[in-house]
């Protein structure tokens, strides 16, 4: 049962464990179980019971394995962005390069650790992910893009419905794809976190994608950025913290 969001005390996080593993399943159910930041709402034994307890539970969170059978991880959370938009996934997986983690980002997830992620870190992932920010192991970010991620040949900045991205809107863009939080991008281009904020909205927008983590993947495939070249990263615990707007 969620609490009050009076101040009182904090909102218990509604959590929906899909993986094909029973015992995968109550490994997680029982990490989380005893936490009382978290309730453990349900589980699914594959993507199309997940999508199916997602609509009737309406968790704020769904753990989500990418390789299930009868419906995978990344077309249920493309589902679940459409079915249930208030709903965030954590992908998970064994594997730490596993092909199917930059679709699951594409597709709306939220974030990706592996299996073999402590207890603490599948708690901080979830609590980083409800807040509305992306989270990624940080042994696996810069493997990833470098392996699934590239640019065209003839890269250009892009083009949308909405117009063109300004100078400035490619700038913040830019900092934003090596790393840098609101505040370091503030400091870097000498303006306002607030004014940071409007331009990331408008490239959002503008790129129609609807978080960091899928703004730093459009930044890799425009060309804007190429591995190897982004700075440092906020870090919380083991995981790869990208600030929401």
């Amino acid at each position: 049962m969620t609490g009050p969001e009076d101040g009182t005390r904090p909102r218990v996080i509604r959590v929906l464990i899909a993986d094909d593993q029973p015992l995968v399943r109550r490994g997680l159910s029982l990490i989380l179980s005893p936490d009382p930041a978290f309730e453990v709402v349900g589980e699914a034994e594959n993507g199309a019971q997940a999508v199916a307890l997602a609509g009737r539970l309406r968790p704020d969170v769904v753990v989500m394995d990418i390789r299930m059978p009868v419906l995978d991880g990344v077309a249920a959370t493309a589902e679940l962005a459409t079915a249930v938009p208030g709903c965030r996934v954590l992908a998970l997986s064994t594997f730490d390069m596993d092909e199917y983690v930059v679709g699951a980002l594409r597709a709306g997830a939220y974030g990706f650790l592996p299996k073999d992620s402590s207890p603490e870190d599948l708690g901080a992932a979830i609590r980083t992910v409800h807040d509305g920010e992306a989270v990624v192991a940080p042994r696996l970010l810069t493997r990833l893009i470098s392996a699934y991620v590239t640019a065209p040949r003839d890269p250009r900045p892009p083009f949308t419905a909405t117009g063109e991205l300004t100078p400035r809107e490619v700038e913040v863009w830019h900092l934003m794809a090596k790393g840098l939080d609101n505040a370091a991008i503030s400091r870097d281009l000498d303006i306002s976190v607030s004014t940071v904020k409007n331009y990331i909205t408008s490239i959002f927008d503008k790129l129609s994608v609807r978080d960091r983590a899928q703004a730093v993947i459009a930044a890799y495939e425009s060309g804007l950025v190429t591995a190897g070249t982004t700075g440092s990263t906020t870090t919380t615990g083991s995981t790869t913290r990208t600030p929401g707007v």
